[in-house]
């Protein structure tokens, strides 16, 4: 059966007779339609049930996202529906799925909506929308947001991030190269007191930064009042002594806007430049903090906790280069965004068009890197990539490479873990990050050629000697579950 829906009984006579007719003969899909420059597009991973055509899918996937329903309805034309109903204009088929493959068919779905579907800068409409019911519809077994362009009109009504690249490097002094950071670790239990030690410890080794990770708060066992405290007695001190600007991003992440909004303040009261938020306190909250931020001329670091439940698998869910777009948009100057070598899941393809997405003014189409369409960011401030999970001195070399200078580099366990202490740590890092930062600059190849840039630098430095001794060997060589489905087609050359 070719419906989407299964249904008995009389079908109506034309469009707007009651009754239940199929979503593409009620306008969802377009085959000869241009998108505007001012339309939303979405492009959707499809995967429908059996029976059910792959152009009904994307017509019900646009009906569902804009103004369908299950049967007809008369107020349609109270309105100007043709306008607002968004459009299904183009179905591919995904290479390397259907017969012949382990995977069963999917397709991918380009659908425009009109600007006027959207409350202006309102992350939380763009996405009731996009990502609203319609992921949970029956007649599609899976269905995976792929891709979003943005169009200027709609960028242009965000505030997008509190302070950007540019004003951050030069609020920190730091040029030339990544900045470097490390998460507490144990990142629960510890008390006020031994916290700030830790950070105290690494900052004073040599990293520009120490992070809360994503699930410390406010607990028993270390109050967030006395974190705050120590904390920022711990970047004070390290700053004296290094005559260097430091930070630490002190997690206001709490359980209503107000208890968040009192953190921030206490946070800016003691003198921090950054504060930091969780993935999970939503897309609301998110842009509150974002423009808290702007007002008080602070850094907000976003940590992506809980996206890999609907980032990470292929056939379901929303693309993590979809969920950079909207952070961009919605204002946070950093976000974890993958390291390729380190413990998480990243895919170096994947990687680097998340990367672009963050961080240049104009992102062009590149399949090769799962970017659907080209990408104006109307002038919208750039967010710094962190990069942070299972990484240490070992991998400079590759880290750089991959990432580029523009991101924080994130040393948690490849700081705290080190056998000489913390400090040893923080210092292995700087040394091998500098090493390698100038032996790019004077031409060297530093994809062939790190490891013996480390090697000559761990010369001098027994920290690095010591990292590389305990950690040289250590890899996370798993297969990526989210790749990009780009395949180069052979063309003849005269």
């Amino acid at each position: 059966m070719s419906n989407v829906i299964a249904v008995t009984g009389q079908k109506p006579r034309s469009r707007y007779d009651a009754g239940v007719i199929k979503y593409r003969e009620m306008g969802y899909w377009q085959p000869d339609y241009t998108p505007k420059d001012t339309d939303v597009i979405a492009l959707f991973r499809i995967t429908p049930q059996e029976g059910v055509e792959p152009e009904e899918a994307a017509a019900a996937v646009a009906g569902e996202s804009s103004t369908a329903t299950w049967t007809v309805v008369w107020t349609d034309r109270l309105t100007a529906c043709d306008a607002y109903r968004a459009k299904a204009y183009q179905v591919d088929r995904v290479p390397n799925t259907g017969v012949g493959t382990r995977t069963e068919q999917q397709y991918f779905a380009y659908i425009a909506y009109d600007l006027d579907l959207f409350e202006p800068g309102s992350i939380a409409n763009l996405t009731a929308s996009i990502i609203g019911n319609v992921f949970g519809f029956k007649p599609l077994k899976a269905l995976r947001l792929e891709d979003m362009r943005i169009p200027v009109a709609y960028a242009k009504t965000f505030q997008g991030p509190a302070t950007g690249i540019v004003v951050e490097r030069e609020r920190l002094d730091k040029f030339g190269r990544p900045l470097l950071g490390a998460t507490t670790k144990p990142k629960l239990g510890l008390s006020g007191r031994n916290y700030g030690r830790v950070v105290y410890e690494a900052l004073k080794g040599g990293l520009d930064f120490v992070k809360d990770d994503e699930n410390i708060n406010s607990q028993p066992f270390m109050h967030w009042r006395d974190r705050f405290l120590f904390c920022m007695e711990a970047v004070n001190r390290a700053s004296a002594a290094t005559g260097e600007v430091k930070g630490h991003y002190l997690n206001v992440t709490a359980a209503t806007m107000e208890d968040m909004y009192e953190r921030a303040e206490f946070a800016k009261e003691l003198g921090s430049v950054i504060v930091m938020i969780d993935l999970v306190i939503g897309y609301t909250a998110i842009q509150s903090m974002a423009k808290w931020a702007r007002r008080n001329d602070m850094i907000l670091h976003l940590h992506r906790a809980g996206h890999g439940t609907y980032t990470r698998q292929k056939s379901h869910g929303v693309s993590f280069r979809v969920i950079g777009k909207w952070m961009r948009l919605a204002g946070v100057d950093h976000i974890h965004a993958g390291t390729v070598v380190g413990k998480l899941e990243g895919d170096p393809a994947v990687i680097a068009g998340i990367y672009d997405t963050l961080r240049e003014a104009h992102t062009p189409a590149n399949l090769s890197h799962g970017l659907f369409f080209d990408q104006d960011w109307a002038g919208l401030r750039k967010v710094m990539p962190v990069a942070s999970g299972g990484i240490h001195a070992g991998q400079m070399h590759q880290l750089v490479t991959y990432l580029g200078e523009d991101t924080v580099l994130q040393f948690g366990g490849g700081t705290i873990g080190h056998p000489q202490g913390i400090q040893a740590g923080a210092q292995a890092n700087r040394v091998a990050l500098e090493a390698t930062i100038q032996a790019r600059n004077e031409g060297v190849d530093i994809w062939n050629e790190g490891p013996q840039v480390l090697q000559r630098a761990a010369k001098w430095c027994s920290p690095l000697r010591a990292a590389l001794d305990i950690w040289r060997d250590v890899t996370f060589d798993y297969t990526s579950t989210d790749t990009v489905d780009f395949v180069p087609t052979a063309t003849a050359t005269g």
